[in-house]
């Protein structure tokens, strides 16, 4: 019997998309959140870079660990079905350059939600868009990014949506104004029970209390009694 656990913090995109890919494919496993702002000294014997998300995986007396959530997710991919990644090597090649196409959307937030003045905050806000509105090119029939089965794409992206259910209700920044199959295939996985299995409770107010501590041009435009939308976590 093989366990597995999930080291995780609580506002840590590729920690979700690890948890996403685990619930979808149905495989069993445990929970274990850090404060990465005070690391415990286990955590920092088990992880060589000091991030999350780590997956212990646990076979009888043998334990190994794994970092770096794209690792761990092919890993998953080897080792555990239902496979989230097509079957034909030029499409799985193709998804994977999409996951990284997401990870590179991720940098463009973390610079969006440090930009410390106005100019550069609506430089990242423009650079979003152009990105999105490269994926509403390459979208055809939804609801997933492959159509009608859920892939690792659709895991990276989850997370990716999340944070703009707590921008929205700072500003509607317009990210999303020109790309309609993007608005539908966001709404369809911040309703998929795997996506909104990936949080713990209280990520909302968690994020706006992150991103108003970054004293950044974001920052000074959220209203700190303004109470953030609730979003269903089952974690």
């Amino acid at each position: 019997m093989t366990d597995l656990l999930l080291i995780s913090h609580n506002l840590c995109p590729y920690v979700q998309r690890a948890a996403v890919s685990l619930t979808e494919k149905g495989v069993a496993f445990e929970r274990r959140w850090i404060d990465l702002s005070a690391k415990p000294d286990w955590f920092n014997e088990m992880s060589p870079l000091g991030k999350v998300p780590l997956l212990v995986v646990k076979d009888g007396q043998v334990q190994n660990t794994i970092f770096e959530s794209s690792v761990i997710l092919e890993f998953l991919e080897d080792t555990v079905g239902p496979p989230l990644h097509p079957d034909e090597p030029i499409l799985r090649a193709q998804h994977r350059s999409w996951m990284e196409f997401g990870s590179a959307i991720l940098n463009v937030i973390g610079r969006f939600y440090n930009a410390k003045t106005e100019s550069e905050l609506n430089g990242e806000i423009q650079k979003l868009r152009s990105m999105f509105e490269r994926i509403e090119q390459h979208l055809e029939t939804g609801p997933w990014f492959a159509g009608d089965r859920f892939s690792l794409v659709d895991a990276v992206f989850g997370p990716i949506f999340r944070y703009f259910e707590v921008f929205d209700a700072i500003r509607d920044f317009g990210v999303f104004d020109h790309t309609p199959k993007v608005g539908i295939w966001r709404s369809e996985l911040l309703r998929r029970p795997s996506v909104t299995g990936a949080i713990d409770a209280g990520y909302p107010e968690r994020l706006r209390t992150f991103l108003i501590n970054r004293n950044s041009a974001l920052s000074k435009l959220i209203e700190p009694a303004k109470p953030m939308p609730g979003l269903v976590s089952t974690a």
